[in-house]
């Protein structure tokens, strides 16, 4: 029962944003990103908080996301990632109004987990994920320069040296351990040297999302990704480059092993940030973009968890 009473609360904050109605462009996907929780921490009712403020940053990531990509122009997304490097509420001078609407709720967000969290001496900790999110957003700011540019990196390193972070798992698994006693400020530091399961992590999340949206994104004339650039460099077919990703992603499952044997944190961290790339495998089965198209993919996994349950 606590999981639908976490997904009401994430559910009323959504609503009384109205970021949706505002910013018309943007996807709606705050329950399936709700969901996208349940599979990251184990079910029980501590878990209640730390769950809901990923979802809240989740879906604030999926809009700025879909603001880099299908909506604000190159010289709209400078100001705002220049913005929100400085990260003050004073930067709200520069911005379009659209854009004023979204930087005020990114910094309120994170106002609030500040408010919520610096009585339990954890500021440290969002400082961290602030920190993160302005790298996303930098990350995306040469996305979409490359695309407004038509530029299609010269190797596939050079693609996946700024993809790796637009996948946006390091800024999510950063979040994740914000509220958590047990993330101490050396399991961020930890993280912010890459160990080889973020790493690996990071790769599975940048080549299955790869996968499953090469169609959609090819289609819109996107073509800084990284299924091009390989084609690119290696000078073959599209088909080629597919299979070339699904077997990068299967043997980056076998190398989460090795991940999983670092012992400079405790097993619970090491299995948190393993389980992001178990949520990929679920979001983007079969090569399905279960998240821009979550009917088939999601939807009965969240009526099997939050609709139709049952009590044992």
């Amino acid at each position: 029962m606590h999981h639908k009473e976490e997904l009401c609360q994430v559910m009323r904050w959504w609503k009384e944003m109205d970021l949706i109605s505002r910013l018309s462009y943007a996807r709606d996907r705050v329950v399936e990103l709700y969901f996208w929780t349940l599979g990251i921490y184990p079910p029980e009712p501590r878990h209640s908080n730390a769950r809901i403020i990923l979802a809240k940053t989740a879906a604030m990531i999926s809009v700025i996301d879909d603001t880099y990509d299908t909506y604000g122009t190159i010289e709209e997304l400078q100001v705002f990632t220049e913005a929100i490097q400085k990260w003050d509420i004073s930067e709200m001078d520069q911005l379009p109004d659209y854009m004023k609407i979204l930087y005020g709720a990114v910094l309120d967000l994170y106002e609030a987990f500040d408010a919520e969290l610096s009585p339990k001496g954890r500021s440290f900790a969002v400082h961290y994920a602030r920190e993160a999110m302005k790298e996303l957003v930098k990350c995306y700011y040469v996305e979409a320069k490359w695309f407004t540019e038509g530029y299609l990196p010269s190797s596939f390193d050079e693609y996946m040296s700024n993809a790796m972070t637009t996948a946006a798992t390091d800024a999510a698994v950063v979040t994740s351990f914000i509220s958590s006693a047990i993330a101490k400020i050396e399991v961020f530091d930890w993280l912010l040297a890459k160990p080889k399961i973020l790493q690996v992590v990071n790769l599975i999340v940048r080549v299955i999302d790869d996968i499953a949206t090469y169609e959609l994104e090819n289609g819109r004339g996107q073509v800084t990704i990284g299924i091009d650039c390989y084609k690119k460099e290696h000078g073959v077919s599209t088909q080629v480059a597919l299979k070339h990703f699904n077997e990068i992603a299967e043997n980056s499952w076998k190398d989460l092993n090795d991940g999983l044997m670092d012992n400079r944190v405790s097993k619970e961290i090491l299995v948190q940030v393993f389980n992001f790339a178990k949520l990929m495998d679920v979001t983007y089965k079969h090569n399905q973009d279960g998240y821009t198209n979550p009917e088939k993919v999601l939807k009965p996994h969240i009526l099997a968890l939050l609709v139709h349950s049952c009590e044992i």
